[in-house]
């Protein structure tokens, strides 16, 4: 794919995708109407962000995202196709295939084509699709000034800690947030904070930074995992236990993270200002500290490649990816 000229990025409809071990165009690529990802949702994903810092153009925290993919493919029992080295290869490739500073990588693996029938086929291919697309800043407003939310009952299935590529509930919530005029849905289940509807959700009370623990209502997510990384790092202290929805109202901060939001802080709840109503010192701080893992990770990335130069040279990468 050519640079950007001119100050003119090219359409993201004009990216180069991975699909079944070949590059091509992502107009062109196609799947079966057979494949299970389609007829079942039979499938799992994830989303890596890519920004450009200190002039190094890195993911953050890929390895942890391979790590949940697997994850992801044990529970649902589908054949993992690449070790996490190949992936985190051909992250890089896709990565120097595209013009765009920042970026947001999509990896999708299905159960594969076969006929239609719900028990899993034998002697089935997975279907392996990676492609990317230019990640806008997040907007300064929500950054300096916080989000609204609002909150609804946790309807959807009992297995959310896969990372499923069946997402109805998960959309169904995000559309009610914006038909709320809100950024985002926290969700509760018997009374229990679970997490967002693409987020997960935090609470920082009396200097505590707490989150609710994994279980099968929740997806473990990567950044919220990181957060709590860089808290302990700095000090601050942190509790992964269950949040009554009573002790998420009452709280000091309300913070949403995810792969493409990094962490916001939530300053209305159901109308109800958070705390002050306004942005808290500890997400300020968490913030910057936020940015300083970013760049951490970056030059352990840049490291990465330096030390595993294959990886910037796409085409000796698939053939060996295809041995």
């Amino acid at each position: 794919m050519a640079d950007s000229q001119d100050g003119i990025e090219p359409d993201w409809r004009q990216a180069t995708c991975y699909l079944n071990g070949e590059w091509t165009a992502l107009s062109e690529a196609k799947v079966s109407v057979l494949d299970r990802g389609f007829i079942f949702g039979d499938g799992v994903y994830e989303v890596i962000s890519v920004d450009t810092l200190d002039g190094v153009r890195a993911p953050f925290r890929a390895r942890e995202h391979f790590v949940r993919l697997q994850r992801s493919l044990d529970q649902v029992r589908i054949v993992n196709p690449l070790t996490i080295d190949q992936w985190l290869d051909l992250t890089a490739s896709m990565i120097d295939r595209h013009p765009w500073a920042r970026q947001l990588v999509y990896v999708q693996v299905t159960r594969g084509a076969a006929k239609r029938d719900h028990p899993f086929p034998a002697g089935v291919e997975p279907t392996v699709f990676v492609s990317t697309s230019p990640w806008p800043a997040i907007p300064a407003e929500q950054v300096e000034h916080g989000i609204a939310a609002v909150t609804h009952v946790d309807e959807r299935w009992l297995h959310c800690d896969i990372k499923s590529t069946s997402l109805l509930g998960n959309v169904l919530m995000k559309q009610y947030a914006i038909d709320q005029g809100a950024s985002e849905t926290v969700m509760m289940r018997d009374g229990f904070l679970t997490e967002g509807a693409s987020t997960n959700i935090s609470v920082i009370k009396d200097g505590v930074l707490s989150m609710p623990p994994n279980t099968v209502q929740i997806l473990p997510g990567i950044t919220v995992d990181g957060l709590k990384q860089i808290a302990e790092a700095h000090g601050v202290p942190t509790q992964v236990r269950p949040i009554a929805e009573p002790e998420l109202r009452a709280a000091d901060e309300v913070w949403l993270s995810s792969s493409g939001r990094e962490v916001l802080a939530i300053v209305t709840l159901d109308g109800v200002a958070v705390g002050s109503g306004n942005l808290g010192p500890m997400y300020r701080q968490m913030h910057e500290w936020f940015q300083q893992a970013k760049r951490a990770d970056a030059t352990r990335w840049a490291q990465r490649r330096e030390r595993n130069p294959m990886s910037s040279q796409p085409d000796e990468m698939r053939f060996n990816l295809m041995q």
